[in-house]
Order: structure tokens, then sequence, then C-alpha cells
């Protein structure tokens, strides 16, 4: 558990002290969601198989809610803060991107709570070094863990029942208004069942792509989320079929973009962007694949400027090592930081699906989409579970395949995916079809201020009810 420094004090507000705890006790609480969490694995086969026989139907009517797109932003919504007390607000954020998205959440909040002359929200919260910057204290830290690397599930499952027994436990004793979850359903589902006994109620920052896989979870979703916050627009469609009350805010990534420049590929540029991820095992999966898979473009654009790009210069030892035992390495080089001014200055890139997608769209660059993965299971959940029609963010939201995706084991299709980075580079007429389909994917996307949004949704869900 950690404890590291305090919301400031709000002069002349302090939030009235909570009543006796009551309810199950916390222990009890988190060691309800083992058993449950337990005993959903053992069932997950059998529920894959009443599943098989809607497959078709229901990739059908998610390929539907994609290639529609009808995702509107919500109004901004109404609500008026108590003047006699501050918020009480538990937050929580498991992941280096969710925290990201939660710091950036509790300053918009406070921010709109200074609007309307009411005292300053008191955030608790589970969540790392970006929360704590804020003065927010914390009682746990998931985030340094994942940054460390990933356990076992086995190994994980100690420490993650210990952090729902300290979230139920302050939860338990000090009655917040509202429980915010950030993104990491595995986390925030749980959380939502275990403090909803509390009575308190659960807004959900970026709402689960239960649609993409296992679409059955929705139905435990439903019941323990008050309000689920969409950021792709057939989201809300989806989740609206299966009554789960949703607002549509857009994409945070977003508001992150909102100070950089959109551009187009120059024509001038020689440059291709190569991103194989940020992980070391996803790089060291991808990253020889796709420098082998170049030979076509070294051998019509002998001019070509390949830049692996990378944010920090953590896997720098790991990329050189690879660039030096793969035949065409010597063609490419890594460039650390910058990431966006490198990315206006590109003419195609070649990526690892992930977020990466999103800053690559915002510079509008024709590109080619691979996930190599390792092991056969990976395989077949990709073949056999997943029911959305695309995994590439970009042609989800574009509602079409703009951008060519492939997900495989093994050597996979490296002659048709060098043909298509070729073209991505130096093909004008298959350059211009790109152009129109990401034009119509950042349309799709919509305008940065997802977070306001959120925040406004967050206040008007903890104020109801707290005036009468």
């Amino acid at each position: 558990m950690l404890a590291v420094v305090k919301s400031p004090e709000v002069e002349g507000a302090s939030a009235p002290t909570p009543p006796p705890p009551t309810g199950m006790m916390p222990r009890t609480a988190a060691r309800l969601e083992l058993a449950r969490a337990v005993g959903g694995g053992l069932v997950a086969p059998l529920r894959y198989l009443a599943h098989v026989p809607f497959r078709s139907r229901i990739k059908y009517d998610i390929k539907a809610d994609v290639k529609a797109g009808n995702g509107v932003l919500s109004d901004a919504p109404a609500f008026e803060l108590p003047k006699d007390r501050p918020l009480r607000i538990f937050l929580s954020a498991a992941e280096a991107s969710g925290e990201i998205h939660g710091a950036s959440l509790a300053k918009a909040l406070w921010k709109m709570a200074e609007d309307q002359g009411t005292p300053r929200p008191e955030i608790i919260a589970i969540g790392g070094d970006r929360l704590r910057a804020l003065g927010i204290t914390t009682i746990g830290d998931p985030v340094a863990r994942a940054e460390m690397g990933f356990d076992s599930v086995i190994q994980s499952l100690p420490y993650y029942v210990g952090l729902l027994e300290d979230a139920a436990r302050h939860v338990r004793e000090t009655r917040p208004d509202i429980v915010v979850g950030v993104d990491s359903p595995a986390l925030h589902v749980p959380l939502a069942r275990i403090v909803r006994r509390y009575g308190a109620p659960v807004v959900h920052v970026v709402a689960p792509q239960y649609w993409a896989w296992a679409p059955w979870r929705v139905g435990a979703y439903r019941k323990v989320i008050d309000r689920a916050l969409t950021i792709l627009p057939h989201e809300p469609d989806w989740f609206a079929r299966h009554d789960v009350a949703t607002a549509h805010i857009g994409h945070p990534l977003l508001d992150a973009l909102s100070d950089v420049p959109v551009t187009e590929p120059k024509p001038e540029s020689r440059m291709l962007a190569l991103l194989p991820g940020s992980r070391r095992g996803v790089i060291r999966r991808n990253l020889p694949w796709m420098i082998q898979a170049l030979t076509k473009l070294f051998k019509e654009h002998p001019d070509a400027d390949v830049q692996i790009l990378q944010a920090t210069a953590e896997h720098r030892e790991l990329i050189e090592e690879i660039l030096a035992s793969t035949q065409g390495g010597d063609r490419a080089r890594l460039v650390v930081g910058g990431l966006h001014g490198h990315l206006a200055e590109a003419r195609a890139a070649f990526a690892v699906s992930g977020t990466i997608l999103t800053d690559i769209l915002h510079h509008r660059l024709p590109t080619v989409v691979i996930y190599r993965v390792g092991k056969r299971l990976d395989t077949w959940v990709y073949r056999r579970v997943l029911t959305c029609p695309f995994f590439a963010s970009t042609n989800l939201l574009a509602g079409s395949e703009v951008l060519p995706e492939h997900c495989f084991r093994g050597h996979g299709p490296m002659d048709e995916v060098a043909g298509q980075v070729a073209d991505a580079f130096g093909n004008e007429e298959v350059r211009a079809e790109y152009a129109k389909g990401l034009q119509e994917a950042a349309r799709r996307l919509g305008p940065a201020g997802a977070i306001d949004r959120a925040a406004g949704h967050v206040l008007q869900v903890a104020s109801r009810g707290l005036l009468s």
C-alpha cells in the first residue's frame, strides 16, 4: 500500500465525516472476486461453445456497426455540484496509458469545479507517479508493476487481490461520491462490482472492447457500470443493443495531439517510418521480419531512408543487435525521440498494430500494419474468437480496410506485405486511395476534448442526488 502525497486542502470546505463502515468485509469482497475470476476461467470454454452458433450473426452486426460509424459526441452534460463540501472521488488507473488519461481527467475535474465556484474535489487513487505528481494520494501502484514487465496470471493474482481488498477497504470507510476506472477492465470491472456494494456509483472511462471478442462478458459489465464512456464511433450502437448506459466522448489521445499540427506526406520525402512497437518482446518478434519484408522497397526505391522510430533509447541495444544480424538491417537506422516531427517528414509507414496508429493517422501516412504472434493459441484466437472485422484502429474508424492489416504466426504473407509496403511508398494511385480513406477515418475520429467531456459525465453522475 502506498500513501505518498495528499491532495491540497481546500480552505473553508471539508467533506463531512462518512458514516461508520457497513457492508461486506473488504477481504471477503476481494476473495469473492478471486473466486469469480477462477470460476470464469473454468467455464470460459463452455461459454465459447455456447457462443459459436451465434458467432456469424454477431460478426455481421459488428461489421455493420463499424461500417456505419454512427457515434455522435455526447452533449456537454449538465451538473450542479454541492457548495458546502468537495466531492470525494476515487480514481483508478492500472497502466501507463490509463494513468496519462487519469491525470488529465483529475485536472479537468478540478477546473470544472473551480469554474462553478465549488470546492475542489478530493481525489484518492490507484495509480503511479503521474497522479502523485499532482498531489494525489495513491493506495496502490499497479502502473509501476505493469511497466516492470508481465508476470504470469497466477503470479499476479495475489497482488491484484490485495489491491482490490485495499480499494474495498478505502471505499467502505470513506464512502466516495463516485468511483472512476480508466480503461483496464480486468481490474475495473471487479472493482466496480465491489464498490457498488458500498453504494458508490461507477463511471468507466474507455469502455472495454467486448465487441472484439468474448462479447458475452457485457452482461456482467452492464450490471456494475452506471455509465461507460466510449471512444470509437461504432461502440455506442453496440453497447446500446446490450442495454449498457454510455456516452460517446471521442478518443482521449486526440487531447494529447491537440497542439501537434496535422500534416500530410511531403511528395519529396524519401523516408519510411518503421514502427516495430515499444515493448521488448514485440520488437524482438516483429522487427527482424519487418526488415526482411523491405526487400522489394529497397529494390524499387534504393534511395528510401528507413528510420526506426522509438520514444526512448531503452531498446537501443536490442534494435542494433537485430539490425546487425538481419539481412537488410544495414539499410535502416534507429532514431530516438521527436516522434511527431519525424512522422511529419515521412512518406509512408510500416507499423505494428497499437496506439501508434492514432499518431500515424494524425499525419495521414499510408501505412501497412502487421502483428506477428508467437503462439499457436494466439493464431487460433485471432481466427476463431475475434468478432470484429478489423484489428487496426484506423480501419475500425474508417469502416473499411484503409490500411492493409495482417496478423500471423511464423513466416506469414511476406511477399504480399513487401508489395504493399512498396506500393504505399511509391505507387501514386495506391497512395491516393490511402489519402481518401485516412481522411474518412480522421473525420469519424472527431475533435479533441474527450477528457473534458469525460469529466463532465463524471461530475454529472457523482452529483446526482447530492443536492436533493
